[in-house]
């Protein structure tokens, strides 16, 4: 029977989460149930998540728990305001059968940033961190090792308070649930460009992952998939033509010998984890990088002119996803997706690196 402590992971998180995380192991396992050769994204959960409580002035009550429904009052202030985060994370396993959490401490700062944004208390490093490995150690068997497979770990935080009125809550849950998974787009994708509706103003909230910018971009999104589309292709909101993001993923435009991807500086898209180990891989690959405001004008006239080699979406669940068509207003543009070379590239650096074929020079997986 597995201890209910992490032996090999030594980090001070750990040390404080394996003494502060009461342990309740399910009596019923579902791991039997699941068909690991077909995983779906986001159909099925693993056995335990992690809950915790915060009370206006600590974090308390800290426990996994066998995976199950929440009580919660109707008149939680969550469901009437929006103050509701999260975060998507992937655990791999490396060859040994090790599951390894890739790049946690990245989203940890993030999901700190869109607590502050959000008017929400910070999550200490023990409970985000340290527990996160402790509830991955528990569930290690459902971490898939199929080809694009991966355990999915949602962390997620939502306001607890039973009051109609508009202020910040004062107390607040936090959790963590587990989905082992397959790819979430298993085919290229087409994209529209949506020039009337907007995701994101500079001084808003599109940076942070915040519930509310998935909510607000639900309606064009449905109009865009009656059309055909799989995702939209967000452009700012005072012209209308510099790309933001995707509803799911950053976006990276390959021009020539160049990629090219949406600069943070106006703190209207996300700060993908993903994106910024593309960027570092890329780095790596010797291609030119520029990180910088790219409207659909310019993407028009490469993909006229003939330079327009790749556009490929990237994100925590998405992957790294190609785009086989990309459509604005009335102009189509249609890409040979056999054709990608170094968004393959990365694809297969990204891979080996994350399930431990290929050295982790930066330090990215955290092992368990």
């Amino acid at each position: 029977m597995m201890a209910d402590v992490i032996p090999t992971a030594k980090s001070t998180a750990v040390q404080e989460a394996n003494e502060k995380i009461k342990v309740t192991r399910t009596t019923a396992s579902q791991l039997s149930t699941v068909d690991f050769d077909h995983l779906a994204f986001g159909k099925q959960y693993a056995d335990h998540m992690l809950v915790a409580e915060y009370d206006g002035k600590e974090w308390k009550d800290a426990a996994i728990l066998p995976f199950g429904n929440f009580s919660v009052s109707p008149s939680n202030a969550a469901w009437h305001y929006g103050q509701a985060i999260f975060e998507g994370i992937k655990a791999y396993k490396d060859p040994q059968g090790n599951p390894m959490i890739f790049r946690p401490q990245d989203n940890y700062a993030r999901f700190l940033s869109s607590a502050e944004r959000m008017g929400m208390p910070a999550i200490p490093e023990w409970l985000f961190i340290g527990g996160m490995a402790k509830l991955v150690d528990l569930d290690r068997d459902w971490v898939p090792t199929g080809e694009g497979c991966s355990l999915y770990l949602r962390p997620f935080m939502i306001a607890a308070d039973e009051f109609i009125g508009v202020r910040p809550s004062e107390t607040y849950k936090f959790a963590i649930i587990n989905s082992p998974s397959g790819p979430y787009f298993n085919k290229p994708i087409h994209l529209l460009v949506q020039d009337k509706f907007v995701r994101a103003f500079p001084g808003g909230v599109g940076y942070a992952k915040a519930a509310g910018n998935y909510g607000g971009v639900m309606y064009p999104t449905m109009q865009a998939r009656q059309q055909g589309y799989d995702q939209i292709l967000w452009v700012d909101g005072y012209e209308h033509k510099y790309l933001q993001e995707c509803g799911t993923m950053n976006v990276f435009v390959i021009i020539g010998n160049t990629a090219i991807t949406p600069d943070l500086s106006q703190g209207t898209i996300l700060a993908g984890v993903t994106r910024a180990s593309v960027m570092d891989v890329l780095t790596d690959m010797g291609l030119a990088l520029e990180e910088r405001p790219i409207s659909i004008d310019e993407i028009t006239a490469a993909h006229k002119a003939g330079t327009l080699r790749e556009v490929f979406g990237t994100g925590t669940a998405a992957s790294l996803s190609y785009v086989e068509q990309l459509d604005y207003q009335d102009y189509k543009m249609t890409l040979d997706t056999t054709q990608y070379q170094v968004g393959a590239e990365v694809i297969h650096r990204l891979d080996a690196i994350r399930t431990g074929r290929a050295e982790d020079t930066r330090g990215w997986n955290f092992k368990i």
